[in-house]
């Protein structure tokens, strides 16, 4: 858990480190696609499990691809160009209340007692404090929007994939693979919309797109899908808690990014509140039995995806 947390939180701050060295966001969206697709597709090799062959689940795929990867991954990229790596990390723990928000309007969400009701409109004051459009020293900007919007893009998707992708035959690990080669194709379509005349990418940008595609696209899922096979969904879901925290530690240790005490209250708040939401999901996924590693049912059942946003692709 520790590792996946500091893996998945690390991620913010290796796509600024990339951007600062010279790679754009278009650019940074493909090779991260692609690297995770790379990597995930000789661990299912290994693994002895296939790609999907049906039409129906690769018309899926193209929707999941586009709202859980290629977009929320552009979004990103862009937002950070002007907003911490630490604030990106909280605005993406703002997915689990999207999620929900998203269930309540689907009606997948039959009923939202009291205690989740609180957690809902906590959490969304929390990401109310940490705009601050009140404050002329507020978030609000292009680049916080992009983030935020990039938190509900994992919403959709998740609430998507739960309906027409989990559950089907097809290993975890060979369907995220392609998925994100499904994203890696989206994403290279726009390459002719891409600006023209950027600089080229240091070294620093070169070797933090690799760790991001690499161990933070591709590592992490593997070992997330390890997760929910042998301690359940509930510990997989606990490193969600963490990310932001990583992602802000990491963002002021190495970048020097001043996180000021409306942000930090502002994240508190918000985890408070996806903790609520949470609360009936947590009851419920405890009683479920564990699933071991060499189970014949662990692949083929253990979730790929979390409502609370814990798995991204």
């Amino acid at each position: 858990m520790a590792v996946l947390a500091l893996l998945w939180g690390s991620g913010f701050l290796w796509i600024k480190l990339a951007l600062s060295g010279g790679i754009a966001p278009l650019h940074l969206t493909i090779v991260r696609c692609a690297l995770g697709a790379a990597v995930l597709l000789v661990l299912a090799r290994s693994a002895g499990q296939r790609m999907p062959r049906d039409r129906r689940t690769w018309a899926h795929l193209l929707v999941a691809a586009f709202f859980c990867n290629a977009l929320p991954f552009f979004l990103f990229s862009l937002g950070q160009q002007t907003v911490d790596s630490g604030v990106a990390g909280v605005l993406n723990a703002t997915t689990p209340l999207w999620s929900v928000a998203i269930g309540l309007t689907l009606r997948t969400e039959r009923r939202l007692g009291p205690l989740r009701l609180t957690g809902l409109l906590l959490g969304f004051a929390g990401t109310l404090l940490i705009f601050a459009p009140w404050q002329q020293s507020g978030l609000t900007s292009w680049g916080a929007l992009a983030l935020l919007a990039a938190a509900v893009s994992y919403a959709v998707a998740f609430a998507y994939m739960a309906r027409h992708l989990i559950g089907r035959e097809t290993a975890p690990l060979a369907l995220s693979a392609a998925q994100l080669l499904t994203a890696t194709g989206l994403t290279t379509l726009a390459l002719p919309a891409a600006p023209s005349g950027t600089s080229s990418p240091t070294l620093t940008g070169i070797l933090a797109l690799l760790v991001l595609g690499t161990l933070g696209t591709g590592i992490t899922f593997h070992l997330n899908s390890r997760l929910i096979a042998e301690e359940g969904p509930t510990a997989a879901a606990t490193v969600g808690y963490l990310l932001p925290v990583v992602s802000v530690a990491l963002g002021a240790v190495v970048l020097g990014e001043e996180i000021g005490v409306r942000i930090v209250l502002g994240m508190v708040v918000v985890l408070a509140g996806v903790g609520l939401t949470r609360t009936q999901t947590r009851t419920r996924t405890q009683t479920r039995p564990r699933l071991r590693t060499g189970d014949a049912g662990a692949t083929a059942k253990a979730p790929s995806v979390e409502p609370d946003g814990a798995v991204r692709c």
